[in-house]
């Protein structure tokens, strides 16, 4: 290749690893299948009662925000081919722009107010200096008016519960849910985050019991068992590394990962054989997303340096980072600890302008 096509061909590589499919885990499928339970039942009920919602906890960057997303996605698609696109709620003569699914993040200094506005935003709703009341109102307007069947909130362990302003807003939330609305929180560690208190589960009904909590002067113990018995808490954990089954699953995702990487010198077995899976468990602790942010940069090394293939070697000079981390709360356990290698080997040196490889993937001269 020329210069001008190499650059453009290593470009579309580039935007492969950065964009690597979304892969289905043991774990993923658990909370996707009752999470299509919940949503499915809850939209075709009529009696005016109130919809029981979902939690999904778990650690950060363990793809609880990608699985919920994709999940509701799927629903989204089903519910409009199975409307024709159209709101069924909708008054005739009316402007219908159908919503089935909204997605909003948790503001990081969460107040009724602010939680809202940012429920209007994805709307696109209008609330200029208006009231609590008259946003609460204009939520309840446009999640109505959008036939919105699943309110997606996410970062949910933003909120403190020693603090009123974050009562207030769990208050809120528990009011929406008599709006016909699937809610479905998702946040870090909603256990240990003082949003649920510390609990067990109940072996004869399968629900979480929560110790009561009186650390604020208007806490409202009553509401609060009644917001825990509308959720059902499930856990979005990472990769174990214990049993034969654990690594089976673990050497799994590595094959489905590697399959779509394009390395000119990758070959099967390239991430989940030899001493390779262990040391990624170990660097990642069967987290996907520090796993796959692993890999990426790893990808990005190779093609620069010339060595189109992952290896121990080149993965120890890669330092995991976690990029742009503003959006995220670290006291809410956003940001998880990661372990960098143990030293850093010598990168090895980029190739030449012209390199170009054998039908052995070995560099080869070329002339010109």
């Amino acid at each position: 290749m020329n210069p001008r096509d190499r650059m453009l061909h290593d470009l579309h590589r580039a935007a492969t690893h950065a964009n690597l499919a979304l892969q289905e885990t043991p774990m993923s499928a658990a909370v996707s299948r009752l999470m299509r339970s919940r949503i499915q039942s809850n939209a075709l009920k009529h009696k005016p009662t109130t919809r029981a919602g979902l939690m999904i906890t778990g650690g950060g960057y363990q793809g609880k925000t990608e699985t919920v997303c994709e999940t509701a996605a799927a629903f989204e698609d089903f519910w409009l081919d199975l409307h024709q696109h159209a709101n069924p709620t909708a008054v005739p003569g009316t402007r219908d722009f159908h919503i089935p699914v909204a997605y909003v993040q948790t503001p990081v200094t969460a107040t009724p107010k602010s939680v809202c506005e940012a429920i209007l935003t994805f709307f696109g709703a209008r609330f200029h200096r208006a009231t609590l009341p008259q946003l609460i109102r204009a939520v309840r307007t446009s999640l109505h008016g959008h036939g919105t069947k699943v309110l997606l909130l996410d970062d949910i362990t933003r909120l403190k519960m020693h603090r009123e302003a974050d009562q207030d807003v769990l208050d809120l939330l528990r009011s929406l849910m008599s709006m016909n609305v699937t809610l479905v929180l998702v946040g870090v560690g909603i256990r240990q985050s003082g949003l649920l208190r510390d609990g067990h589960i109940d072996p004869s009904t399968g629900q979480w019991i929560f110790r009561p909590l009186r650390t604020a002067k208007s806490f409202n113990d009553e509401a609060a068992t009644q917001t825990e018995r509308r959720f059902d808490l499930i856990d979005l954990s990472p990769f174990r590394y214990d049993t034969p089954a654990d690594i089976s699953a673990w050497t799994g995702h590595l094959v489905g990962l590697e399959q779509q990487l394009r390395l000119f010198r990758s070959q099967p077995g390239m991430l989940a054989q030899g001493a390779m899976p262990e040391y990624l468990f170990q660097r990642t602790n069967g987290i996907v997303g520090l796993l796959e942010r692993l890999i990426e940069d790893a990808c990005t090394e190779a093609i620069d340096t010339g060595t189109e293939r992952l290896t121990l070697e080149l993965l120890e000079t890669i330092a995991l980072t976690l990029g742009d981390t503003a959006a995220r709360d670290p006291h809410a356990g956003e940001i998880p600890e990661v372990r960098q290698p143990t030293h850093k080997s010598a990168k090895p040196a980029k190739r030449g302008r012209n390199t170009v490889f054998d039908d052995k993937g070995s560099p080869a001269a070329c002339e010109g």
